[in-house]
């Protein structure tokens, strides 16, 4: 039987509602959960009174398997939780025999093992015996064409809508780094509250993150999509200009996965509005806008040479077959190969 994979948010409204696991490991290669789930047990299960006593941070380089069993087997002082972090986790040399004490952990001690930029071993006897009497998460990095989408519930779980727009001019600017997002996202909700205003704008963005509202990737995607071959030159040339704000892997990846999308409405049997937005698993008629336009403007040939060409340019610019070229020429090269 398949063990259960929690979701950072089922996790936090359990942690909130004070149903604690006994151990939680933490793991995987994005941090930002990691600390944010840490963050939140430590807010959570013990009050500022009881964390003298009862608190104990422990870091893996300095500590070992015995030290953390003897704290974990400890009982609380006037307080119905001890709570024991161990931080960096993944420096520890003997983290495995921690295995003998999840077997049988005590269910007055929470246990917080933070297991960063890798993961356990599955197979062994720490991460099954956490899967059967403890809580193990795997935090993983997501997927730049991801952002978007997950910009725009991150600030509807704090009641503030984002034109979509506006999502992609973020996701564009900070990639997939969370923790340079959360501080953004932190600003906009401040600006927003101090206007009294409850929804990010494009100018909002451009004004408060610095990121240009006429030149970004989501206005090529327009640009290409509609085969506007004027507005897409100069959005190229503008981030040949500017290249530390606008990296060519977070366009690259942009217009893979457009086209790649658009291959996916060719071998739709249906469609039709809902068709397409079922296939490509949209949730707004608005986001289908593009593909309408890039199915009337490229025959599906065209999208399998685009695809071949956008993979090309992706080696040329990490050194592949590629001598001199800038990553500014190679974006000029590639937008030319897809108009024309």
């Amino acid at each position: 039987m398949a063990k259960k994979e929690y979701t950072f948010d089922e996790i936090c409204r359990a942690i909130k509602s004070r149903r604690f696991s006994p151990v939680y490991v933490l793991m995987g290669e994005e941090p930002f959960f990691i600390d944010k789930l840490t963050d939140l047990l430590m807010a959570t299960v013990l009050d500022e009174s009881e964390k003298d006593f009862n608190q104990l941070l422990l870091y893996g380089a300095e500590t070992d398997a015995v030290s953390v069993i003897n704290a974990a087997r400890r009982f609380p002082m006037m307080s119905e939780y001890q709570l024991i972090v161990v931080r960096e986790a993944q420096q520890m040399r003997d983290i495995e025999l921690l295995a003998t004490y999840v077997k049988k952990p005590l269910a007055s001690t929470v246990l917080v093992i933070n297991y960063k930029y890798k993961t356990l071993d599955r197979r062994k006897a720490l991460a099954s015996a956490v899967e059967s009497n403890g809580l193990l998460f795997e935090s993983k990095k997501i997927p730049e064409y991801k952002m978007p989408a997950f910009i725009t519930s991150i600030l509807q779980a704090r009641s503030i809508a984002i034109d979509p727009k506006a999502s992609q001019m973020l996701s564009d600017c900070l990639g997939n780094d969370l923790n340079r997002l959360d501080k953004e996202l932190d600003k906009l909700g401040i600006i927003l509250a101090e206007k009294g205003l409850n929804r990010a704008t494009p100018e909002l963005v451009e004004q408060h993150v610095g990121i240009s509202k006429e030149y970004n990737n989501f206005e090529l995607l327009r640009a290409v999509s509609t085969k506007d071959v004027l507005k897409a030159n100069r959005i190229i040339q503008y981030f040949s200009d500017n290249p530390k704000n606008n990296p060519i892997q977070v366009t690259l990846a942009v217009l893979f996965n457009y086209f790649s999308n658009l291959l996916i409405c060719y071998y739709t049997k249906d469609r039709s509005e809902s068709g397409l937005m079922t296939a490509l698993g949209l949730r707004a008629n608005f986001q289908l806008k593009d593909y309408t336009f890039g199915l009337k403007n490229y025959s599906a040939m065209k999208v399998f040479n685009i695809i071949a060409d956008i993979r090309s340019a992706d080696a040329q610019s990490k050194g592949v077959a590629n001598s001199s070229a800038s990553d500014g020429e190679i974006m000029k090269f590639l937008l030319y190969k897809i108009l024309h």
